[in-house]
């Protein structure tokens, strides 16, 4: 399928207003029609009503996340080819940007963002044919390859974490204003990673059981 401008919209999802509000205005002001989203949830709402040309999503976000997201969306046959971009500052390792692809991310970008490159990228999309989107994960290899990226991550969090700590009595007033914001950011994402990561455990939990019963003949497979 080759896509152009007048094509469906963006759909942009990020959770940080700002950065939200700085994608969503330069896009408009180059002309395309853009629809928001600040969370995976909200996108899946916004996706329901009407399909996005593209998707550009971060990937940490709170209730449903970019990984979780995109494997939602391939998944879905009708959903299956919509062309997605992540943008991401914390999911940046070779291992995640692998991942990425794995499940079906079209384009990675590394935050902070180039508006330059994202604008390239978005042309490109909608000017070349997009190619079929392969088969989704199955479900114990997305879970289990997305637990591993957000136990990675929440270890990382948690050395941040404790870093900023251990340094903040021996700084300035003024470094200290500075630093307690990077604190509270850490500190935030810490816990996002822990609420996915809590969510991604029992998701596995439950499907592990109902392999089991499937094993035993208690349930149909």
């Amino acid at each position: 399928m080759v896509m152009n401008e007048q094509t469906g919209y963006l759909l942009v999802v990020e959770d940080i207003p700002n950065i939200l509000n700085l994608i969503d205005t330069t896009l408009k002001f180059k002309g395309y029609r853009v629809i928001t989203a600040r969370n995976g949830e909200e996108a899946l709402v916004a996706i329901e009503k009407e399909h996005p040309a593209i998707v550009i999503t971060d990937i940490l976000m709170p209730r449903m996340d970019g990984f979780s997201l995109v494997h939602r969306l391939r998944l879905d046959p009708k959903t299956r080819n919509i062309p997605v971009v992540f943008l991401s500052a914390t999911y940046v390792a070779p291992e995640d940007k692998t991942f990425a692809v794995l499940i079906g991310a079209t384009r990675f970008l590394e935050k902070p963002i180039d508006i330059e490159q994202l604008m390239r990228t978005i042309t490109e999309l909608l000017t070349e044919e997009i190619p079929i989107a392969t088969e989704p994960l199955k479900e114990f290899e997305f879970y289990d390859g997305y637990r591993k990226r957000l136990k990675i991550k929440l270890d990382q969090k948690i050395t941040q974490i404790v870093r900023i700590e251990r340094l903040l009595p021996t700084m300035s007033e003024e470094e200290k204003a500075t630093f307690a914001n990077s604190l509270l950011s850490a500190i935030n994402e810490r816990d996002e990673i822990r609420f996915q990561l809590d969510q991604v455990n029992e998701r596995i939990e439950v499907n592990t059981k109902t392999e089991e019963k499937i094993l035993r003949g208690d349930v149909e497979s």
